[in-house]
């Protein structure tokens, strides 16, 4: 009798996020980040931010809920590890007058002392880690007992979820990789914290705004760097296909009754008060 054994598939997860930061740091997510706004302040309000309290905005991309925090008078500290980001978030900071640290980071190996910020928060940014386990665990790691951890995440079936869906068609993840927007769903994040917090969750939409469907895709495509990446992966007819793809996802989703494009994306605003 032949008996076939398997060996079990280890992620690279080094090798992951190197082609994620890649991504990230093409185009300029910035063009994208900004329109996002309204949701950082709304987080803020979520954990009912206080001038008092430190807080660490990790993956803050062009730093909307870092401006949010800082807005409220809290010291906030803002990180990412796309150096061009924080760039942006630092010039936004400096024109309207706000006191920020913006220092480079990875999500997953948070160069802080445990239980040192009263609030950890991120907007669309920690879900896309690789290492779920491990990041969620270091925002555990940084916040104090008491503290809160304010997250806004993408689900499974929103637009934006359906968007990387749809890409995955054409450039698939890499193997082994848990979709991100896991991070979007109650049960994941009570996996992901366990007994280590308190977890309150509301779903949310955030409004896509933008000229016309055409529009949208134009922008993704140039500046939103997981979209720029999928189209130059691919040849000229593949191209195609995905953007009709797009097209297709968008119409499913748009609102707007005059050519433009009103798209509602469901996230999910996550309030984990940590025990």
């Amino acid at each position: 009798m032949n008996i076939q054994t398997t060996t079990p598939f280890t992620v690279d997860f080094a090798k992951v996020k190197g082609r994620q930061q890649a991504a990230w740091s093409s185009g300029d997510y910035a063009i994208v980040g900004t329109t996002l706004q309204i949701v950082g302040e709304m987080l803020c309000e979520a954990v009912d931010l206080r001038s008092t309290q430190r807080v660490l905005d990790v993956a803050a991309g062009n730093g909307n809920a870092t401006l949010a925090a800082a807005r409220r008078f809290a010291e906030v500290v803002s990180t990412d590890y796309v150096g061009t980001l924080l760039d942006h978030g630092g010039e936004r900071a400096k024109a309207e007058h706000l006191s920020v640290t913006f220092q480079l980071a990875d999500a997953e190996n948070l160069p802080f002392a445990d239980a040192s910020f009263d609030v950890v928060l991120s907007t669309f940014g920690v879900m896309f880690t690789p290492d779920q386990e491990r990041a969620a665990q270091e925002l555990l790691r940084v916040c104090r007992p008491g503290g809160k951890i304010g997250l806004a995440n993408w689900t499974p079936e929103s637009f934006i979820g359906r968007v990387f869906k749809t890409i995955g068609k054409y450039v698939p993840p890499a193997p082994g990789v848990k979709s991100p927007a896991l991070w979007g769903t109650r049960g994941h994040l009570e996996l992901l914290f366990g007994s280590n917090a308190t977890i309150a969750a509301e779903s949310r939409n955030f409004n896509f705004r933008y000229k016309s469907p055409a529009h949208w895709v134009e922008i993704f495509r140039t500046y939103y760097g997981p979209v720029l990446k999928a189209f130059a992966a691919i040849d000229g007819e593949t191209r195609i296909a995905l953007e009709r793809d797009l097209l297709t996802l968008i119409d499913e989703f748009n609102i707007a009754t005059d050519d433009t494009l009103v798209v509602p994306s469901a996230y999910l605003e996550v309030v984990a008060t940590r025990h």
